[in-house]
Parts: structure tokens; sequence; C-alpha cells
């Protein structure tokens, strides 16, 4: 077994520990084993560039062809690498660490680390998308390919996937320490999901300001309200969108912990 696995980590990483897997990873293997077919297409797509160029048949769109590729591609391949595992470490202490310390890096690396970057990722390409879609973006060339908002909606889309992919093998790694209950997953990703909590509020105040302030000109007169003001603690100034955020993100653990609690205690009664 010790020297098949090498072998498998190198022809089909999505094979590797595939009883530990939930059906999540399975999904997000699936997704991104077929997307993979866009290399051998980008590969062609590259060929026919060098030989229609140098035959004097330059073709703008099979440039943009294989930017489009390339990136759809490798951004779902950064789920896969995820759930995978099979993505480059840095830390050179890993690999002799026992299998409990080793799980215990994955759970901090992935919910306190690379997950709310992910979510940052997101959080900035939306409006990066929205406004392709606004104004319609094409291609810089005459005999490019258009509609390049596509491109930048299905980037923003795929940090999503890669997010989906970060909180199911968060989940894989956490229960191999401890039985799982939505409490316990939201605790111990409290960075991601006090982020997630403090996007959801600040978009929600957000449209509630705009929708409800009719005197309001155009949406950057928003954030000049009241509600997205600071307030003094000591010498810190923290936004009130931050303090809401923090009071509903504990609101949330609290609840979900008492179910949680409650859940457990009916399934030992039964």
């Amino acid at each position: 077994m010790d020297t098949v696995e090498p072998l498998v980590s190198i022809s089909d990483p999505g094979e590797v520990d595939r009883a530990s897997h939930n059906k999540g990873d399975r999904a997000i293997i699936t997704t991104a084993n077929l997307f993979a077919w866009l290399f051998p297409i980008l590969m062609i797509a590259i060929c026919a560039q060098v030989v229609l160029r140098s035959s004097g048949f330059n073709q703008a769109w099979l440039d943009d062809l294989q930017w489009w590729l390339y990136g759809a591609a490798v951004l779902v391949g950064i789920g896969y690498a995820v759930t995978t595992d099979s993505h480059v470490r840095v830390d050179i202490f890993y690999d002799n660490f026992d299998e409990a310390k080793q799980t215990k890096i994955n759970i901090f690396g992935l919910s306190w680390l690379f997950l709310p970057f992910i979510i940052l990722c997101w959080d900035v390409t939306v409006h990066y998308a929205i406004s392709s879609v606004g104004a319609w973006e094409g291609s810089d060339s005459p005999n490019g390919l258009h509609n390049l908002w596509i491109l930048k909606i299905f980037m923003n889309v795929s940090f999503l996937f890669v997010a989906v992919a970060c909180w199911f093998a968060y989940t894989r790694n956490l229960a191999k320490l401890t039985e799982l209950t939505l409490f316990k997953k939201l605790f111990w990703a409290f960075p991601s999901v006090m982020y997630l909590v403090n996007l959801a509020t600040y978009y929600a105040l957000w449209w509630f300001v705009y929708v409800t302030t009719p005197d309001l000109t155009n949406a950057r007169q928003v954030t000049r309200h009241w509600l997205f003001d600071e307030v003094e603690f000591g010498a810190q100034d923290i936004k009130i969108t931050i303090i809401i955020t923090l009071v509903l993100t504990l609101l949330l653990l609290a609840v979900t912990y008492v179910t949680s609690n409650r859940g457990a205690s009916k399934t030992s009664e039964g």
C-alpha cells in the first residue's frame, strides 16, 4: 500500500483517501475532473494559433480563447487542489508531524487563513463582474472574443466554488477530531463565519439605507449614513457595522450551541 499510494497521488490525487471524503468532496472532484478537459482543448488552441500566425492568418479570438480556457481550468483546479490536498506546501515540518497535528494545522489553515481570503476575493470580484456586465465589456480586439463579462462572472463564481471546497475539506478534517455539530463547525471556523456575517450585515444595511432614503442621489452617499460611521473605544475607532457583526456572530453561535445540545440530548435519550 505504501508503494502504491505515491503513484496514485501523482496520477489521480482525487482517489487518495477516497474513503474519508464526504459527498461534497466527491462533487468538487467530479466537477474539477470535467473542467480538466479544458487543458487539451487549450493545447489545441495554442498550437492552432501558432500555425495560423506563422502562416499570416493571425486570429485574435484564439488568443482570447486561450486566456478564457486557462483561467477557467486553473480557478476550478484550486478547489480540486484544496480537496485533494495536492497543492504545494511551504511548511517543511508538516510531513514529520503526527496525523492529529497535521489535521489541526489543516483546520487552522483552511478556516482561519485560506477561507477568509477566498471570501475577500469573492467580495472584490463581485463588483468587478457587475461593472463588466454594466459596461457590456468585450475584447480589446475587433476580431477577439467579445462578452468578456461572461469570464469575469465565472471568475467570481469560481471563488464560491473554491470556498465550498474549503468548507467541505475543513469539515472533513474537523470530523477526525470531534463529533460534528453545527455549533462546532461554526465555532472552529470563527474568522470565516464572522467575515460572512459581516458581508451579509454590510450589504443588508447598505440596501436598507439605499431603499429607505429617497434623498440619496447616488450610491456613494449611502456609506455616509451614520450606520457606516465609527465609534470610539478607548484609542480605537470601530465601525458600527463591525460591532453589529460581532453581536450577530456571537448570537448565531449561542443559538447553534443550544440547538446542538438539545439535538444531542434527544439522541442520547432515544
